[in-house]
C-alpha cells in the first residue's frame, strides 16, 4: 500500500469506528470501476473490516453477476430495473449465478430510480419480495426522470417520492437504501425517510448504516465519506498515469533508433 492507500484505510477505519460505514462501493455500471481498481479497493475493505457493495451492469448481467460472487461482494445491486419483467430477469440471474437465496450471505437490491419504476412499484413487489432483499431509491436519476434539474434533489416531491418507497419497503420487509447526492443538506430527508425505513445510506464509495442518520457526528461522518472518495480518485490518477508514463524512456530510445535508422536508409539511396 502507498502512501494515499494507507491515509484511505485510516479513513475507512475511523468511518466504521465512529460514523457508521459498513461497506465500500464500486460500479460495473455508470462509474465502470475496472478489476485492477477494484481489487485496491477490496483490499482496503478487507483489512478496514467492511464490507463491498457493488452495482452490476444491468438486471441480466450475469458477468457481472459472477464477478460479484468472486470477488465476494456483500451487496449486489442491478441498475434500472423498472419493470416487473426487469425485475424478474434479475431475480432469474441471480439464481442462476448464486443458487438459492439461503445459499448465499450476499444481499440483492434493485435501483429504484425512475418515474416509471416508481408507477410501477405495486405491480413489482411480489416479484420483490420473492427473489431480492431490498431497494436502492437513486435520487439523482429520479429527479432528472422528472425533469428537474440535479439542484432539486432535496425538494418537497422528491422526498415524498422516497417516503412512497420506504413506506412499501417498511410493509413487504425489504430492505431500504436512499443514494444519490448524499451531502450535510440531505440529512433532514435521511431522517425523515429513517423515521420510517431506512436501513442504509451511500455515497459513491461509502455506504452508512441507516442509523447513523440520527447520530450527532453524522456531518463529520459525511465529511469523511467525501474526503475517502477525493483520495480515491487523486490515487487512481495517479496510479494511471505511473502506467502511462512507464514505457517513455524506452519510447525516447526507439524514436532516436528509428531516425538514426531513417537517416541511414537516405544516405545509402
Amino acid at each position: 500500500m502507498n502512501g494515499t492507500e494507507r491515509r484511505m484505510l485510516d479513513m475507512l477505519k475511523k468511518g466504521r469506528d465512529h460514523h457508521g460505514f459498513v461497506a465500500v462501493k464500486a460500479e460495473f455500471e455508470a462509474e465502470g470501476t475496472r478489476p485492477d481498481e477494484l481489487l485496491r479497493l477490496l483490499e482496503l475493505a478487507w483489512r478496514a473490516d467492511l464490507g463491498l457493495a457493488l452495482k452490476i451492469g444491468g438486471c441480466e448481467a450475469v458477468s457481472d453477476l459472477y464477478a460479484s460472487k468472486l470477488y465476494g461482494a456483500d451487496y449486489v445491486i442491478a441498475p434500472m430495473v423498472e419493470t416487473p419483467y426487469a425485475l424478474s430477469k434479475f431475480v432469474d440471474a441471480r439464481a442462476k449465478v448464486y443458487g438459492e437465496r439461503h445459499e448465499t450471505n450476499a444481499r440483492f437490491l434493485f435501483n429504484l430510480e425512475t418515474q416509471e419504476t416508481l408507477r410501477n412499484l405495486a405491480k413489482m413487489l411480489p416479484a420483490a419480495r420473492r427473489g431480492v432483499d431490498g431497494i436502492v431509491f437513486g435520487r439523482v436519476d429520479f429527479t432528472l426522470s422528472r425533469g428537474l434539474p440535479r439542484g432539486a434533489i432535496n425538494e418537497r416531491e422528491i422526498t415524498e417520492a422516497v417516503l412512497t418507497v420506504a413506506e412499501a419497503c417498511a410493509a413487504q420487509n425489504l430492505e431500504m437504501v436512499m443514494g444519490g447526492s448524499v451531502a450535510v443538506e440531505a440529512l433532514p430527508v435521511l431522517r425523515e425517510v429513517r423515521s420510517v425505513r431506512l436501513d442504509r445510506f451511500e455515497t459513491r464509495k461509502i455506504v452508512f448504516d441507516g442509523a447513523a442518520a440520527e447520530s450527532a457526528a453524522i456531518e463529520a461522518g459525511i465529511a469523511n465519506a467525501v474526503a475517502f472518495e477525493l483520495a480515491w480518485l487523486e490515487n487512481k490518477r495517479a496510479y494511471y498515469a505511473a502506467i502511462a508514463d512507464e514505457d517513455l524512456p524506452r519510447i525516447q530510445m526507439m524514436r532516436e533508433r528509428n531516425a538514426a535508422a531513417s537517416s541511414g536508409r537516405r544516405a545509402a539511396a
